[in-house]
């Protein structure tokens, strides 16, 4: 059995102190949301009970699917950096930026230069983007659709030089005979956000699955428990989003939450059981939801069964 854990939007604060040259670009929007909005919304408090509920699941190995920051300062990908070391070493955790990690021209880079040690591929794995994890027989495979965008659009992208290589990567992890978990943080199924917040490149994406399959598909971006589906060469493929991982339960967004994956061998496939944990008032996360995602690669769909 192996348990993975999901958590992505961590939007972790208090921001650090800014220059006035700082926010002298699209940061000023940020700044002001987060000191209006966002603040208040996401709390350290939660950030130390995720931390605690993480810890006490006893994962195999953590995904992380992006914008652990908020307007892209120096000191934000410090404090992230942080975090993730109190989540667990390199080896056992695995990240992708998001839109905020790409927050303005050359963020993302800084966020995978700050965060090399979780966003790097197994030696042995070409290195770029997607990045590949060999852990048992799961596959963790991270793609990137961070990039940095305009006022007010949150848009993310997802390349041909990205599908060229997700496909080929696919391709090798199915004959391998691996379970195949593939990172993004942006939803890549038609329809799943706003105009301004969408994936340019997600039917090229889909595309992609559809041709040379995957076992799971967990993103972030939505800020909410979502379970969607696009299709696979043997059925369809679940698409699985979370809530933010440290939003306060008091407020008008879901509870955070992160999603744990207990992965088995099924005959020639696997079978997920998949947890919802979300945070409730006082501090502890407790299970909201339940369901088997059965996957197998005999040519016969998978199944999702709510329990």
């Amino acid at each position: 059995m192996f348990r993975l854990i999901h958590i992505s939007d961590l939007h972790l604060g208090p921001l650090p102190a800014a220059r006035i040259r700082d926010l002298a670009s699209k940061r000023i929007l940020g700044y002001v949301n987060w000191r209006r909005n966002r603040s208040r919304a996401f709390g350290d408090d939660v950030e130390a009970a995720l931390i605690a509920a993480i810890a006490a699941e006893r994962p195999d190995h953590v995904a992380v699917t992006g914008d652990l920051v908020n307007i892209a300062l120096a000191g934000e990908f410090v404090t992230a950096a942080a975090f993730l070391g109190l989540i667990g070493p390199g080896e056992s955790v695995s990240a992708i930026p998001g839109n905020h990690d790409a927050y303005v021209p050359g963020a993302a880079r800084r966020a995978r230069k700050s965060w090399a040690a979780y966003m790097t591929a197994d030696a042995g794995e070409a290195d770029g983007w997607p990045y590949v994890r060999r852990r048992g027989e799961v596959a963790i495979v991270g793609v990137s659709s961070a990039v940095a965008t305009g006022p007010f659009m949150a848009t993310g992208s997802f390349s041909e030089k990205q599908a060229k290589r997700l496909a080929t990567v696919l391709d090798e992890l199915g004959r391998a005979g691996l379970c195949r978990v593939v990172l993004i943080h942006h939803p890549p199924v038609k329809g799943a956000t706003a105009w301004h917040k969408r994936l340019s490149g997600a039917a090229r994406f889909r595309k992609v699955i559809a041709r040379h399959g995957a076992e799971l598909i967990l993103h972030g971006h939505t800020h909410k428990p979502t379970r969607l589906s696009i299709a696979g060469p043997a059925g369809e493929v679940p698409v699985i989003g979370v809530p933010a991982a440290t939003q306060r339960p008091d407020g008008r967004h879901p509870a955070a939450g992160f999603n744990l994956f207990d992965i088995e061998r099924f005959g020639e496939g696997f079978r997920m059981h998949h947890r919802l944990m979300q945070v409730v008032p006082g501090g502890g996360f407790v299970e909201t939801r339940a369901e088997e995602i059965v996957s197998v690669a005999d040519g016969q769909p998978g199944t999702m069964n709510q329990a």
